[in-house]
C-alpha cells in the first residue's frame, strides 16, 4: 500500500523524540527502499573549510557531525540534482507551553504541527517523497538524483561538508519551508550576506573617592559618550551605503539593499546611575547584497572607526576594539538562468501561480553551493510558521502547501534531470 507524504512526514515528527540520529536512521532506510545507494559519513564542522564564511564562538563546533547522502544514479550524459534539507531541530524546550504533543503530529484546521516540521523535517520529507515518486513513475532517463540530509544548525556546515568533501552537481534545490506568508508562491534565488560585530570602548573614572560621580563626571570619560560618537559615525555610514549600493530585487522589496543596525549595548554591571561605567560594549549586524565582498564591508566598518578615534584625542589614544562575530557572503541564481527557469515553470505548473523571488532570506543556506561549489542554488519550501527558533510554540506547516511541495519537487527533478534545458 503507497503511503501518502503526510504520512511519512508524521513519522518523522514522532521520531524526533528519539533524536537526530533516529531520523538520518528512517530516512536512509526509505531511500534504501526506493533503491537509492545510501551513504552515512561522518564530520567536525570546526574542520570544514567554508569560503566567504566565518564564526567566533560557535557552539559544538568540534563534536562529530553525521550526514547522509542517498544517490539515485542515472544517465551520467544528463543533467545531476543534489537536493538538500536538514534533519536536526532546535534543543528541545518549553514544550509545556505547546497546545499538543509536539511529538505526536497533529494535524488541526489545515496544519500539521510538531517539533521541527517547518525546520525541517518538511524538507526532509519532501526531498524523500519526491524522489520516491519520481523513480517510481519514471517516464524519462534521468541524470543522478542526490539528496544530502544535512545538519545545519549551530554552524553545523554539513552542506558545506559534502561539497568540499567532493560531492558536485549541476543544480542545487534547497527545501525548507517559508515563514514569510508566501509558501510555495515564492522562490528563494537571492540571499544577502551579513556581518555580526561587537565594539569595545574604555572609559575613565572620575579621580575622586566619593561613591557617587556625578558632580565630577566632567573629569573622567564616560565610554557611552565615546561609543555614540561610533555608533552615530556607523549610522552616517548606512546612509552613504544605501545611496551608493543597490540591488534592484531588494531594494524593490524593502526600498533599501544595504542596512545597519545596533542591537545591543552593555555599558559594565554597574548599576548605580550616580557612577561612571569603565566599558561599554556595543554590537550589530550588517546586510549586504550578493556581490559585496565580506571583507570590503569589514573595511568599511574598520575605517569608519578609525576616522572617528582620530577626530577624538581620548579614542586615539584608547582605540576601540572591534571583534568581528560572523560573516558569510551573499549569493543569487538569475531569474535567467536554465534551472531558475525550469523551478518556476515547475511551480507554475503544479500551483497555477507564477512564484516570485523572495529577495529578504538573508545568510540563506542557498548560498552554500553557490559560493563553496559554483553550483546554482534556490530554494523553496511550503508555508510554516511559529517556528521554535523565533522562540515561538505549536510550530506547524501548511498541510495542502505540503502537498504541492512535493509536487512541484518531483516536477523539477524530471523536467532538469531528463535534460530538458538541453532540448529547449
Amino acid at each position: 500500500m503507497k503511503r501518502a507524504p503526510l504520512e511519512y512526514l508524521s513519522e518523522l515528527i514522532e521520531t524526533q523524540a528519539q533524536g537526530e540520529a533516529a531520523i538520518q536512521s528512517l530516512i536512509a532506510k526509505t531511500m534504501e527502499q526506493s533503491g537509492c545507494a545510501v551513504e552515512f559519513y561522518d564530520y567536525f564542522p570546526n574542520q570544514v573549510p567554508v569560503k566567504g564564511e566565518f564564526s567566533t564562538g560557535e557552539p559544538n563546533n568540534g563534536q562529530k557531525r553525521r550526514v547522509l547522502i542517498a544517490t539515485a544514479k542515472g544517465d551520467p550524459t544528463l543533467p545531476s540534482l543534489l537536493i538538500f534539507a536538514h534533519p536536526d531541530s532546535e534543543t528541545v524546550k518549553n514544550i509545556e507551553k505547546w497546545n499538543s504533543d509536539p511529538f505526536a503530529a497533529i494535524s488541526n484546521n489545515g496544519k500539521l504541527f510538531g517539533w521541527g516540521v517547518a525546520d525541517d523535517l518538511a524538507g526532509c520529507a519532501c526531498a524523500v517523497e519526491a524522489i520516491k515518486v519520481t523513480l517510481d513513475r519514471k517516464k524519462v532517463a534521468l541524470g543522478d538524483i542526490i539528496f544530502a540530509s544535512t545538519p545545519s544548525k549551530n554552524y553545523a556546515r554539513g552542506v558545506a561538508s559534502i561539497l568540499h568533501r567532493g560531492l558536485t552537481a549541476d543544480a542545487s534545490l534547497y527545501l525548507h519551508p517559508a515563514e514569510s506568508g508566501k509558501g510555495m508562491g515564492e522562490i528563494k534565488a537571492v540571499a544577502s550576506g551579513q556581518l555580526e560585530f561587537s565594539i569595545s570602548v574604555i572609559g575613565l573614572a572620575p579621580d575622586t573617592t566619593e561613591p557617587g560621580h556625578t558632580a565630577f563626571s566632567h573629569l573622567g570619560v564616560n565610554p557611552i559618550d565615546k561609543a555614540i560618537k561610533i555608533i552615530d559615525a556607523l549610522y552616517q555610514l548606512n546612509a552613504a551605503r544605501n545611496l551608493r549600493i543597490k540591488h534592484e530585487k531588494i531594494h524593490k522589496e524593502v526600498g533599501r539593499s544595504t542596512n545597519l543596525h545596533i542591537s545591543n549595548i552593555v555599558s559594565n554591571d554597574e548599576h548605580r546611575l550616580s557612577r561612571l561605567n569603565e566599558t561599554c560594549t556595543f554590537g550589530g549586524a550588517i546586510s549586504f547584497p550578493p556581490g559585496e565582498d565580506l571583507s570590503q564591508v569589514k573595511e568599511e566598518i574598520e575605517k569608519t572607526v578609525k576616522k572617528v578615534s582620530e577626530n577624538d584625542d581620548w579614542l586615539n589614544a584608547n582605540s576601540p576594539t572591534i571583534s568581528w562575530v560572523s560573516g558569510v557572503t551573499g549569493a543569487e541564481v538569475p531569474e535567467s538562468s536554465l534551472f531558475y527557469q525550469i523551478v518556476s515553470s515547475a511551480t507554475k505548473s503544479i500551483t497555477g501561480k507564477m512564484p516570485y523571488v523572495n529577495p529578504m532570506h538573508t545568510s540563506s543556506d542557498i548560498r552554500n553551493p553557490i559560493v563553496e561549489a559554483n553550483i546554482p542554488c534556490v530554494g523553496l519550501g511550503c508555508l510554516g510558521g511559529n517556528l521554535s527558533q523565533n522562540n515561538k510554540v505549536d510550530e506547524w506547516i501548511d498541510i495542502e502547501d505540503f502537498s504541492l511541495m512535493v509536487e512541484v519537487t518531483s516536477e523539477i527533478i524530471e523536467r532538469w534531470c531528463s535534460g530538458e534545458q538541453k532540448k529547449g
